[in-house]
């Protein structure tokens, strides 16, 4: 008889060590099959200093076909062109289909850049959200310097990601220093965050202590509750909102480079499936993972639906960082397990958060448990130390994914000595 056969649909972050895990945990139980959109894993959190040239993107790249035929992974990067649910079924880009028993959507996000006119690398702003993305953007500023004129770096209304935003700002204005141009470019931070360091989160200990004295120690002008109208050749036009959601004032700031991380939503594959996905396409997902229509699929990552933490005048996203999504993948590969054991699944994601920003020559770590409030620590911290954990951090991770292993026994082991835990206590 055939074994069940598991489809985990991406392979970024998330998806690419749930394969690895899942793998791990139904090994002799089920078949395991990712489905990608292309044969590389990139490691986005470098794409910042992509962006600036301090890492070539070949440094960040992973082919990922080997590793999965080593780890007896089925590997696809034909693409999924739409997800089938009431036929457990999954439509690829080239018209065939493959039959699943479950189902793990680890796709990460659609980046809205047509929702504001100018946005993104189509338009006059550059972005870091993808690898390629993040080479053109370093093209475009060694142009930049060539030629100084104002910077604007920010997140635009509806954005659920802002650690890259800070970590962008600051680290141009570490490049700039290095190449002693900084005196020649005024730089503005724009941000639908009701403050500084609200990180979608509403704060991470003193995250609004911290970079609000990063910021104003470097020179670095913010407008929060910002929301962008439009966006021209070399002009930003933005409303400053009130409280009351009210125009408080608008600003048109000039700009000769401007990189805005956008809103997200879900891709086209599972846009619109009723049961499936809120009206943005985020999955919708209970304290298992598993969505309550479908209860043969599960979802990790930035495609899993999450409420904000609470009202803000400008609409502003709730983050889904490395760990985070680290321990969803954890709980799902334990409820695979149970669910092929003819058991109901019962773990539970901590959602914790750890979390290192990059700002160049420092920056600032945050660890929250849970990463949505109320929470049972809630700690920041700023640093030279926080840039060289960032580095160790990257090379670690990068040969993870190259050796095909989600968690090494001294990691698990680190991690639980510190508290921190991919697990719920039951």
């Amino acid at each position: 008889m055939s074994l069940p056969q598991i489809i985990i649909l991406g392979a970024g972050l998330g998806g690419t060590i749930a394969a690895y895990e899942i793998r791990d945990a139904v090994k002799g139980k089920a078949d395991v099959t990712v489905v990608n959109d292309q044969e590389d894993y990139w490691f986005i959190p470098s794409n910042p200093w992509v962006a600036v040239r301090w890492r070539e993107p070949e440094a960040i790249k992973v082919h990922l076909p080997p590793i999965m035929k080593k780890k007896g992974i089925g590997f696809t990067a034909v693409g999924a062109k739409k997800v089938h649910p009431q036929e457990n079924r999954l439509e690829l880009n080239d018209g065939t289909s493959l039959h699943y028993d479950y189902l793990v959507i680890a796709t990460g996000p659609e980046l809205a850049f047509d929702e504001i006119e100018g946005l993104g690398p189509d338009g006059h702003t550059v972005s870091v959200c993808k690898t390629d993305h993040a080479t053109a953007a370093a093209d475009a500023f060694e142009r930049f310097c060539a030629d100084p004129k104002p910077i604007v770096v920010g997140a635009v209304q509806g954005a659920s990601c802002y650690g890259p935003a800070y970590e962008f700002a600051l680290i141009l204005d570490t490049e700039l220093k290095r190449r002693k141009i900084r005196d020649k470019v005024p730089m503005t931070f724009v941000t639908a965050e009701p403050y500084i360091g609200h990180l979608g989160l509403d704060g991470v200990g003193d995250t609004k202590g911290l970079l609000e004295s990063e910021l104003r120690d470097r020179h670095i002008k913010w407008i929060c509750n910002n929301r962008i109208t439009g966006i021209e050749d070399g002009m930003m036009h933005c409303e400053e909102l009130a409280e009351d959601g009210s125009v408080k004032a608008t600003h048109d700031l000039p700009f000769g480079y401007s990189m805005l991380l956008p809103a997200f939503r879900g891709i086209d594959a599972v846009m619109g499936v009723e049961g499936l996905v809120n009206p943005r396409g985020f999955i919708l997902a209970d304290k298992h993972q598993r969505n309550p229509t479908f209860k043969n699929v599960y979802s990790l990552g930035v495609c899993v639906a999450i409420p904000p933490v609470g009202p803000t005048p400008v609409p502003v996203g709730v983050p889904k960082t490395g760990f985070m999504i680290e321990s969803m993948v954890t709980a799902i590969a334990q409820n695979l397990k149970l669910e092929l054991a003819g058991k109901e699944p019962s773990e539970e994601a901590t959602w914790n958060a750890v979390c290192l920003a990059d700002f160049g020559d420092g920056g600032v770590a945050f660890v929250a448990q849970p990463q949505i409030p109320p929470r049972n620590l809630n700690w920041s911290s700023s640093g030279k130390w926080v840039h060289m954990a960032k580095v160790g951090f990257e090379k670690y991770f990068l040969h993870k994914v190259r050796r095909g292993k989600s968690e090494p026994f001294y990691e698990k082991l680190a991690m639980h000595a510190l508290g921190i835990r991919k697990l719920r206590f039951k």
